[in-house]
């Protein structure tokens, strides 16, 4: 049982209760390992002797330790001691994005937006480590104290490969996706459908679908439409409206397929929300009549082999039309009754049977037909619009196949010209070839370093493998491929064999993970750490895009291994906007609403701004700046304290008549500045050097005389002087 105080892992002791769960609860630590504040999540006890559920608690473990994301809770440790199963994770302190829809009632649209963003980036990122988490709502949504978004709580993920998700570990039925609800497949577009739902009350500050029962509210999400947005909220932008519409479809199919698909639409609403752009594709849209044009009935009576009194139901769109001529009424063969030796005659409809498809008959089959008809029955005369095989082509026909025709030749002879490029048969002026060749060098003894800059002279990539060499010096270069005096074009890649320090080291893979993660994996192995920085549409700012050498390869502990840190995307330019008198809440949302990142806020005195407000920006307004770039903010702490001085001359009270009096001077916090007892007036105070205090209250307190009725043992009445304290007051202001 958990105890405040104990110690769990030999490193982290439990300081308070923070949260619970359904199968856990939430403790906030401290590593005392590493001096750091974490929060350990602790498998419920009633939940630890089934191994199911103790399975699945460490799956969850297993599933969020590899996502490295500043947009995901990271996860520590994970460990059990004395039937405590438990995980370390990243303590974010904040509220969860369903509190704080609470406390709003509804979020404004930029603000939901942005958080939308956020959210996606993170679960973009498990999905990248072919993780789905099916549990997304805004109760697994923490809100930093500083704005971030992350996602947290994979207590249901599962590896993408798993093929089911079953009822008892579906996700809160308000967000789950149809295919969730019905027990069946789930994907990359489950997490999406529950996004949807999420950003639906973000926006509108309700649930689209609710009930008495879970299960009447999973039966709404499989067959109910989605309501919009809208219809509760009306000034929500049709973009943002089809970007919810487009995630909440009950089809997978017509969702978006990828995360960063739906980031640009949510990226490209923020700056263009009235526009249309969203591809919303539905049942009826896909499904619908569409028109034949002029052309293309041109294009069927020209190409088919009919008669010109008929075009098939195929071919015109599943109507059969006839020309004025069988208007009429047409005989036409009826087909065999069952078991009956003849087939009887009978009258065709007046209008044809209208079909999906009506067989086309030969020309062979239009003549046995003709001579089937009685002799003495008067045929009309028909014209055939289609001429014989034998007839010619009409001129555009010629045209096109002319032009098909030097079509083919121009490309058969691109096609000789490469191949003669490739085979050296086609020279220029100078007898060289077009492409520039160069020789391998003969590198095999040379130093890694030298091997490197001979190769760089004559333009050639490389690529480095280590391995064991007896009697060779460490960093030699043991092998090269293609081998020395190999002609080779220029730029193109050898590799180069180099020998290792012993039997060496197998290189760890840091491909996707944080530059400090990859740099203490690498590290703790003994490799040397080079970095390179490049903009990466894809990998995360901060992650790791490629290792040389590459992971599994054996290095030499002290050997260099080079990592690409991604910059994040190429930057676009963005207007830096006035931040000056906002909270420091508006002016972190207005930071990151344009893509820009608040990073440092601190204090300082203002005689402009009221304290609270931001009176200091690091780039001024309407500045151009990149997209992400960092902006630190100062809050005002109002007009700075100065010393002040007092030089007043105290008068006698009004009701001073004599004798001994005390005057105090006190500041507003009710600490004396002055005191002294005198017995005439007037008094001087001067004092000088007075810290940040710009004024006083100076009190003088006083005996006066005061008649009263004073009666005597036997009830007689006489009228005396009496004795009483008097305190006058007076504000004074420094100078």
């Amino acid at each position: 049982m958990i105890k405040m105080g104990m110690m769990i892992g030999d490193r982290y002791e439990i300081l308070e209760s923070i949260g619970t769960g359904g199968m856990s609860d939430v403790y906030k630590a401290k590593c005392h390992k590493l001096n750091r504040f974490v929060a350990v999540k602790v498998l419920k006890q009633e939940f630890s002797e089934s191994a199911e559920f103790v399975s699945k608690f460490r799956t969850e473990a297993q599933a969020a330790a590899g996502l490295m994301h500043p947009n995901i809770v990271n996860v520590y440790d994970v460990g059990e001691e004395n039937g405590i199963n438990y995980i370390v994770m990243e303590l974010v302190e904040g509220i969860t994005l369903k509190r704080y829809i609470e406390k709003k009632a509804r979020l404004s649209v930029k603000e939901a937006v942005s958080i939308a963003i956020q959210i996606s980036m993170g679960i973009d990122a498990a999905h990248n480590n072919n993780i789905i988490h099916r549990d997304i709502k805004p109760q697994n949504i923490i809100i930093s104290k500083e704005g971030k978004v992350k996602v947290t709580d994979f207590g249901i993920a599962k590896a993408a490969t798993s093929n089911t998700i079953t009822s008892n570990v579906m996700g809160s039925v308000h967000y789950t996706s149809p295919e969730q609800a019905r027990g069946g497949f789930s994907d990359e577009k489950s997490d999406i459908y529950s996004l949807g739902i999420t950003m639906f009350e973000m926006l509108t500050g309700r649930v689209p679908f609710n009930g008495d029962t879970t299960v009447a509210i999973a039966i709404k999400h499989i067959q109910e439409e989605m309501p919009s947005p809208r219809n509760y909220v009306p000034e929500i932008p049709i973009s943002v409206e089809q970007i919810v519409l487009k995630c909440t479809q009950k089809s997978p199919d017509r969702r978006y397929q990828k995360m960063p698909e739906l980031i640009e639409d949510l990226k490209k609403s923020l700056i263009s929300p009235d526009e249309d752009f969203v591809k919303l594709s539905t049942a009826e849209k896909s499904a619908v009549t569409k028109a034949m044009s002029d052309k293309e009935r041109a294009e069927i009576k020209r190409s088919a082999v009919v008669k010109p009194d008929v075009v098939t139901a195929a071919s015109s769109g599943g109507i059969a039309l006839q020309s004025k001529e069988n208007k009429e009424e047409r005989k036409a063969p009826a087909a065999k009754p069952v078991n009956k030796p003849a087939a009887q005659p009978v009258a065709a409809t007046k209008k044809p049977v209208i079909t999906g498809e009506r067989p086309v008959r030969t020309r062979k089959e239009e003549e046995l037909a003709a001579r089937k008809k009685p002799v003495n029955k008067p045929k009309k005369p028909q014209v055939d619009v289609y001429e014989d095989d034998e007839d010619e082509d009409s001129p555009i026909e010629k045209l096109k196949t002319i032009l098909i025709i030097i079509g083919a030749v121009l490309i058969g002879c691109v096609i000789l010209y490469f191949a003669g490029l490739a085979a050296g048969i086609f020279e220029n002026g100078n007898g060289s070839q077009r492409a520039d060749v160069v020789n391998v060098p003969n590198i095999i003894g040379d130093t890694l370093e030298e091997a490197q800059t001979a190769l760089d002279m004559v333009k050639l990539e490389y690529e480095i493998e280590y391995a064991p060499s007896e009697g060779t010096a460490e960093n030699t270069v043991i092998s090269v491929t293609p081998t020395a005096n190999t002609e080779v074009e220029e730029g193109s890649k050898v590799l180069l064999t180099v020998c290792m320090n012993g039997e060496g080291v197998k290189i760890p893979n840091v491909l996707n993970k944080s530059e400090a993660e990859a740099t203490a994996i690498l590290e703790k192995e003994g490799f040397v750490v080079e970095k390179i920085e490049e903009h990466h549409d894809e990998v995360v700012k901060g992650n790791i895009i490629s290792q040389t050498p590459e992971a599994g390869s054996l290095l030499s502990r002290e050997g260099t291994v080079t990592i690409v840190i991604s910059s994040g995307q190429l930057k676009t330019d963005v207007s830096m906007p006035g931040l000056i008198g906002m909270t420091e809440e508006r002016a972190k949302q207005t930071l990151s609403e344009l893509g820009l990142v608040c990073t440092s806020v601190s204090e300082e005195y203002s005689d402009t701004v009221e304290p609270g407000k931001v009176c200091y920006q690091s780039y001024t307004e309407g500045a151009t700046v990149d997209e992400g770039t960092e902006v630190s903010i100062k809050l005002s702490l109002g007009p700075e304290p100065r010393y002040y001085d007092c030089n007043v001359t105290v008068a006698a009270p009004p009701r001073f008549t004599g004798g001994t009096a005390t005057v105090i001077l006190s500041a507003p916090d009710g600490s004396e500045l002055w005191n002294t007892t005198v017995s005439s007036f007037p008094v001087q105070i001067n004092l000088s050097h007075i810290y940040a205090v710009p004024k006083g209250t100076l009190s003088i307190t006083y005996t006066v005389y005061v008649q009263e009725e004073v009666y005597d043992e036997a009830g007689n009445m006489t009228i005396q002087n009496v004795p009483a304290q008097d305190t006058y007051t007076q504000e004074i202001a420094f100078e």
